[in-house]
Formats: C-alpha cells, sequence, structure tokens
C-alpha cells in the first residue's frame, strides 16, 4: 500500500526572507510537506548561512542546517528588473510567499502586495519586521533582542536591581514570530479554501513578545502594576523559582497553590510550615518571600539533585532539573519522545538537531533533508518550474540575476 502523501503536499512556498522569523515559519510548511523554495541572493545567500558554528561546509553553519530543513535554494537577485520579474513568475505559481524585509523594501522592487496580488490573486504574503507595516517605528532596524526590549520581555528578565538580561535564546522573539506567522498563513489558506481570495500577515517581532506576556496589560491598566526585574520568581507564587542543591546543580520548583506548598512541606519534611498560622496560605507565602525562598533553598542545599528530586516527585510536587543542552542530550524523555533527531549529511555526516514539532499522530511532519547548498535547485526551479532554456539560465548567471 503505497504511502499517503504528507498534509501540506501541493502547497507552494517562497522563502525570500533571511534569518529566523519568516524563514522558520515556511520550514513548519517544509516539516509537513509543503514545497519550500528558498529565494537567496546570488553573492552569499542567506546571511544565516554565517551564523552560529562553521561546519566542513563553507556556506552552511550549524545553524542554517537544522533551521533550513526540508528546503530547496535558489539563487536570484530581486534588486534587478529581471530578477523581480522572474520572482513575480514564481509567486504566480506558488500559494505562500515569506519576507521580513524592512518594510517599503519589497516596494522598492516592485514586488509589494499590490504587485503580487495582481499577478497572484489567491497569494498569502506573510510579512515580518521589526515593527509591523504601520506605525511610526515601521522604518526602523528590528532584531529579536530589540523585540524583547521593545514588547516588555527584557525589562522583566534578571535579578532585582540589576541590569536586564536577555531571556533565554537571543533569537526568542524571531521564533516567536515565525510561529504566529505559520499559524497565520495557515488561517488564511483555510479562508481561501472557503472562497476567499489572498491576504497578508502582517507581523512585528515586538508585537510576537507582548502577546505572550500573560497578565501584564490588564494588571497595568486596571491596577496600575508595573513588574519589573523578579529574578527567578514570580510575584504571583511562592515558593516557585530555581533553587541550588548540594552537588553543585539547580532545580525549579513550582508551587502555584496552597496544596502544592502542603505537598513541598511533606517532602521536606517539614509539615507545619503549611499550617494557617505559618505558610500554609499563598498570601502569607507571598508577604514573607526571602524567609520562604531562604527555607526551601536551605533543604534543595543540603541534598544531592537526584534526591530532592525524587523526594518532590514523591509527594507530587512539580519540580524540574534545569538541563544543559548535556543533560537533555542524556535525559530519558527527550529519547522517549524522539525529541532529537539525528539526520545525515551528504558530506558531513550525522548532525543532531530538533525534531518536528507539533506532533501530529496521524500526518505526521518528517525531516527530509538538512539545510540546502546556496542555488541547488536553480536548475530544477529555472529550467524546470518556469521553463527556461539552457542559453536563459546561462544569461542569467553571466548577468549575475542568479
Amino acid at each position: 500500500m503505497a504511502a499517503s502523501p504528507p498534509p501540506l503536499h501541493g502547497i507552494r512556498v517562497l522563502d525570500a526572507a533571511t534569518f529566523i522569523a519568516a524563514p522558520l515559519c515556511a520550514t513548519l510548511f517544509a516539516e509537513f510537506g509543503a514545497e519550500v523554495i528558498k529565494v537567496e541572493h546570488p553573492r552569499g545567500g542567506d546571511p544565516f548561512r554565517r551564523f552560529g558554528t562553521p561546519t566542513e561546509r563553507p556556506d552552511s553553519t550549524l545553524a542554517w542546517l537544522s533551521e533550513a530543513r526540508n528546503k530547496s535554494s535558489i539563487t536570484l537577485d530581486l534588486g534587478k528588473p529581471e530578477g523581480a520579474r522572474l520572482f513575480k513568475r514564481l509567486a504566480g505559481l506558488s500559494d505562500v510567499v515569506c519576507e521580513n524585509f524592512r518594510p517599503g523594501t519589497m516596494e522598492r522592487w516592485g514586488l509589494g502586495w499590490e504587485e503580487l496580488s495582481a499577478v497572484n490573486p489567491g497569494l498569502i504574503m506573510v510579512r515580518i519586521s521589526g515593527y509591523g507595516q504601520t506605525g511610526p517605528y515601521r522604518d526602523r532596524p528590528g532584531f529579536a533582542r530589540i523585540a524583547h526590549a521593545v514588547g516588555g520581555l527584557a525589562a522583566l528578565a534578571g535579578m532585582p536591581g540589576e541590569t536586564p538580561v536577555t531571556p533565554g535564546s537571543t533569537s526568542l522573539g524571531d521564533y516567536l514570530a515565525g510561529l504566529f506567522a505559520a499559524f497565520g498563513a495557515m488561517v488564511a489558506l483555510h479562508h481561501r479554501t472557503n472562497g476567499g481570495g489572498g491576504q497578508v500577515i502582517d507581523i512585528g517581532l515586538y508585537e510576537a513578545v507582548f502577546r505572550v506576556l500573560d497578565e501584564l496589560a490588564p494588571a497595568f491598566a486596571r491596577a496600575g502594576i508595573v513588574r519589573e526585574r523578579e529574578g527567578a520568581g514570580t510575584r504571583n507564587a511562592c515558593p516557585h523559582g530555581h533553587f541550588p542543591t548540594r552537588d553543585g546543580k539547580w532545580v525549579a520548583i513550582a508551587c502555584t497553590t496552597d496544596k502544592m506548598f502542603a505537598r513541598l512541606a511533606t517532602a521536606m519534611d517539614r509539615p507545619e510550615l503549611a499550617g494557617d498560622d505559618t505558610f500554609g496560605r499563598q498570601e502569607r507565602r507571598l508577604a514573607a518571600r526571602e524567609a520562604v525562598i531562604a527555607l526551601v533553598g536551605a533543604w534543595t542545599g543540603s541534598l544531592d539533585r537526584d534526591e530532592v528530586m525524587a523526594r518532590c516527585l514523591a509527594a507530587e510536587v512539580p519540580i524540574g532539573p534545569l538541563n544543559t543542552i548535556a543533560d537533555i542530550f542524556e535525559d530519558p524523555q527527550f529519547e522517549a519522545r524522539g525529541n532529537l533527531a539525528s539526520i545525515e549529511d551528504p558530506e558531513l555526516g550525522p548532525i543532531v538537531i530538533p525534531d518536528v514539532l507539533p506532533r501530529l499522530l496521524a500526518t505526521p511532519g518528517r525531516i527530509e533533508h538538512l539545510g540546502p547548498p546556496l542555488g541547488n535547485a536553480n536548475d530544477a526551479v529555472y529550467r524546470g518550474l518556469l521553463g527556461l532554456s539552457e542559453d536563459e539560465v546561462a544569461a542569467l548567471a553571466r548577468d549575475r540575476v542568479i
């Protein structure tokens, strides 16, 4: 019995973007069977090819190999009239175009929404930039670090009174924007399937960051609350943070309710800490935050991490280790779920990358290959898809259009 085609088979995506945000949107499509054509400048390609840890492949870092998975690459100078003309032809044969240039760049090349929708009324155009296509900041350059700052996240990250820090990955805002963009593109495709036309998905990096800040907006609007850096904890629950263990490791403990704290007190062999006249109620714990954190930290610091984990898990306390990437490679949960995929590269051998997410049981995504060499699909796209002759392709290369 022949295998059924992947769920997005038949969808074609033009990824004209660079670095992470809009390219991630295209990657998610590629993982579930869409044909994704990465459009890159003939000289050097996407700068992301040179971002991160180098490999023996001169045009590919480990970051590129992971994040450009399942795509094919063509070279095309969109700033040249012939390049723009070819891109329009490709857009006319595609379902989605992804771009994250500064607003006005595509229009300057004659490739804005009006021009592309004229050749393909059903086109979905994903546009990600620092601040979106409108507003007083639209022309400012934007990167994930700036989005973390403007969107309100960086002000929350770090220890009280100290320098705000970058929360985790410096590219978090890019990944968030790419996820929202992929959802938006799927909504737009569904709308088109139901009889609607094409449309634009317009996302500013800062907006994607701002959207995940839980109650910050209503808390300020209603009560004037301005949350700032709270270290490893949170103003809404205690103990709720990171705690050291005797062997130099760390654990995360989350006690968002009185019941959870009572369980922790039991794990600590200190059930009296959860009494009504001590710290049994959340408001009492919040009022005595430093004392509670010191008690829990002294207990975790007296034991090795494995024993802290065992006691808390036996008492059904939410707890987890603060994993380094080395820990993740040894973690049985990651192994059982297949979160690390080893993909063979013809030149480099096996490369381990994060596996496909989300996990669909009936129509799972898959990784066919790692990030492609620059221009590896030029012949297939220009001669195959567009039907150009060998002489025409040679002329394009001679004129540095491709």
